[in-house]
Formats: structure tokens, sequence, C-alpha cells
């Protein structure tokens, strides 16, 4: 499904608008293989929600997070848009989808319909719905942006002391693991990352009433493009072998490139 419009999800309106209107702000709704985590490699229907309360410099979905563009759909038009892709497990992804309260509307529909659910967060957000499998990723400060690794005309300044604000909520993240099935997915360029991963499990840990495996952590390459990822891949799997965590390709990445909707 092709996107449209600009958006303006840091005031929760469409812009030009002064009222927010009802629905999902869509910026994609595609039918794939599920490309990352536990789940790498089932046929999915990904429901990609606009707008990001953070700003990963690296993001691979910048059209809802730099550049927002979206489409406004309505919950019946969502489930009618999703059955006809005629696949049991669906994808809310974005952006980050647990910004919307409507998100909670979508998932306790498909719930309903007997659908697989996986939602994919960057865990800085609690919602109470029915979700099968909560992908967290958590950002590392290796994430935050700075003016020499953002998009030319962003707010680089503005965006990098946010984004290191808010990346990380602890209360949040202890919540999520508490309430549903989890896989934490930690974004790794190399090495550096591994002491802030170690020592936010800990915490995590800590403030977590269930226990959290290292068979629950996944460690994946960043890279939105087969060049990028040929040149993290080796070393992120040698020290998920190290550290004893999972691994985690990126499939879509592998198989096409950075094309939108896969």
């Amino acid at each position: 499904m092709p996107v449209s419009d600009s958006v303006d999800l840091e005031s929760g309106t469409e812009t030009g608008d002064e009222e927010t209107p009802d629905g999902l702000p869509i910026n994609e709704l595609f039918h794939s293989l599920q490309g990352e985590g536990t789940l790498a490699g089932v046929p999915s229907t990904f429901v990609r929600t606009s707008g990001c309360n953070l700003r990963c410099w690296f993001c691979d979905s910048y059209h809802t997070s730099w550049e927002p563009t979206h489409a406004w759909l309505g919950l019946e038009e969502l489930l009618a848009e999703i059955e006809a892709r005629d696949a049991e497990h669906v994808v809310l992804t974005g952006g980050e989808p647990l910004l919307h309260a409507e998100s909670v509307d979508l998932l306790e529909a498909l719930a309903e319909r007997g659908y697989h659910t996986t939602v994919e967060t960057n865990g800085t957000i609690y919602r109470d719905a029915p979700i099968d499998l909560a992908s967290i990723s958590p950002k590392l400060a290796s994430s935050t942006p700075t003016p020499e690794r953002a998009p030319a005309d962003a707010d680089a300044d503005e965006w990098e002391q946010r984004h290191e604000r808010d990346r990380i909520d602890m209360d949040a993240l202890a919540r999520l693991v508490e309430a549903y099935d989890v896989q934490l997915k930690f974004v790794v360029t190399d090495g550096d990352d591994m002491p802030e991963i170690l020592e936010l499990l800990g915490d995590l840990r800590d403030a977590a009433d269930v226990p959290i495996g290292d068979d629950d952590v996944l460690l994946m390459p960043e890279g939105a493009t087969r060049e990028r990822l040929a040149e993290t891949r080796t070393r992120v799997a040698d020290l998920a072998m190290e550290y004893g965590f999972r691994y985690t390709p990126r499939l879509h990445v592998d198989l096409w490139n950075d094309a939108p909707e896969t």
C-alpha cells in the first residue's frame, strides 16, 4: 500500500489539520517474510504505523520518523486489508506503534480473529493489549543522532538531546517483559556496544519480576543495506557466540536490500 501525506506526530496532528483523524496513521501495509528475530522467515502481514518518539540515526524506516508520511486508515479498513493478505501472522511495527492508543483496538480485533501478533517496539511505552510476541529493541547510546550522522535538514541538536533523554524507560521495559512473551533485540555495530547491553540487562533483570534468559536476548547487525550488513554481520555473530546470546539476521535486507514494503 502506498504512503501519502506528511504528518507531524510531535503534536499528534496531521500537518495543516487541527484534529487527528480517527484510525491509525499507516505508512505501509504489505505481505512479506518476517526478516528478524525468532520468527524470521515466517510469512506475515506488516502494518507499519507512522510516527516515533525517538530518532535513531541509522533508522531503516526513516519515512516513519525523520520524514514521516502516512495515510489514515480506520479499524474496519485495516482489518479488511489484513484479511485480504491471508497470513496467520501480523506484525505491528513502525515508527513506534505503541505511541497510538488506537493500536490497542487493532490488536484486540486481531486477537478476536485468531491472528498471531508481533509488536515491534522500542520499549519506551507500555500498553495493555493482547500481544503474542513483544519484540523489544531498546536503543543504545550508539543510536543517538548527532549533527554528523543525521539527515541534513533535520534538527539534529534537538533530537540528540530528546533521543538520549528518552531512549530507555526502565519502568516501561519491566512492564513489557512481565506482561508478554518477549525478545530483546539489540542493534549492534561492534563490541563497543556490549558493556551497555550487559549493564542494561542487569538493570532490567533487577527491575522485572520475571526471569530474562540469555535466549531472550538477540543481537542484530546494524545495517539497512546489503553493503552495510556485509560490514557488521560477522563481528555481531562472533559477539553472539562469545556472550551466549542469540544472533538474528535481517533477511529482508539480504533478500531485497533497502526496497520499501519488504
